[in-house]
């Protein structure tokens, strides 16, 4: 029997098309049994059900925007890894969009989300020096909005993040215990809140072990390596630090490229520590000491706050955060 529709499929198990439908998206209101003796009776009489054409009645994509500022970053890879997961596992697709650190893009993306292109849309933020208003069109729209790792402080909804400020004290205290004094915190915005974080849990780490702040150790650097190539060969043979804190990974490997041109020795003359959930830290020469964030968790919880509020609304607190632990994973790049 060949192009069964769904009447035909439900007039022959004498049950309704709405019971048919509801099997099929896996509501739990209907009975294993009944599930079973459906989707059986489909496959008999070569049923496909058309899952567009239902997403169309409910008014619903069955899809999820995912935005976040880079791709490069193997953090933002993991994240989608954990959001996908999830939405594979609820019958979403996800749709990705990389702002590319431009708030221009990141307005253009969520205006265009309106359309009902997605059901929701997880974001990591892009451009906290601007105006947010935008995003309070989400709210009347009814389109639910989660943030994960970079927040605007200003918007009211649920998001997921790590213990930025914790991480960043034992990250530089682990410095100072092993020997350092003057310690370089690199940061590409420090601006962004997860910037302020970090650079405030470096600062107090070296105001507990009495060492002398020293604005000309924040270095701001950007996101390309060739610029960072020529400021980090600067800081290195002018500042002369004696050991490096990374706020983001990229900085890591610029770190890595500038020390290898001066020739200067890792960890014995410069000791490197930085925020990575690059998989390979274990194999680089010599291996990175990390700060690790459980990235593909963020992302898990990411969305499973999302479905929450897909599911019921009323269920989840727009004041909700969850805030992740990170591991500090000593290595040889800060060895004595």
């Amino acid at each position: 029997m060949d192009n069964v529709n769904i009447k035909q499929l439900a007039k022959a198990l004498n049950l309704s098309t709405s019971t048919v439908s509801r099997a099929f998206r896996d509501n739990s209101d209907i009975s294993k049994e009944t599930k079973e003796r459906i989707l059986t009776m489909a496959k008999e009489l070569n049923y496909q059900p058309n899952h567009h054409a239902s997403n169309l009645r409910e008014q619903r994509s069955r899809t999820i925007a995912v935005i976040v500022p880079e791709m490069a970053n193997n953090f933002f890879s993991q994240a989608i890894h954990g959001i996908e997961r999830v939405a594979r596992e609820k019958g979403y697709h996800i749709l990705i969009y990389a702002t590319d650190d431009d708030y221009q893009k990141e307005v253009s993306f969520i205006r265009h989300l309106h359309n009902g292109r997605a059901d929701g849309i997880i974001m990591s933020v892009s451009g906290e020096a601007n105006d947010h208003n935008y995003l309070n069109e989400l709210t009347q729209k009814r389109l639910p909005l989660v943030f994960f790792d970079r927040v605007y402080e200003d918007i009211i909804t649920p998001r997921v993040i790590t213990n930025d400020y914790d991480s960043s004290f034992s990250a530089t205290q682990h410095l100072i215990k092993q020997g350092c004094t003057r310690i370089a915190y690199l940061v590409i915005n420090k601006n962004l809140s997860i910037g302020k974080f970090r650079m405030q849990g470096y600062i107090d780490a070296l105001v507990k072990y009495k060492i002398p702040y020293d604005e000309d150790l924040i270095i701001d650097c950007t996101n390309s390596y060739p610029k960072n190539n020529v400021i980090l060969k600067k800081v290195l043979t002018q500042l002369k630090p004696d050991g490096v804190f990374t706020s983001v990974e990229r900085l890591a490997f610029a770190t890595y490229y500038a020390c290898y041109d001066l020739k200067i020795s890792v960890p014995e003359e410069l000791k490197v520590i930085g925020f990575s959930s690059l998989e390979i830290a274990p194999l680089l020469n010599p291996s990175l000491t990390t700060v690790t964030q459980l990235a593909t968790k963020i992302g898990v919880e990411a969305a499973l706050l999302l479905f929450k509020m897909l599911e019921d609304p009323s269920s989840v607190n727009p004041n909700e955060k969850i805030v992740l632990n990170s591991k500090l994973i000593k290595r040889r790049s800060t060895e004595i």
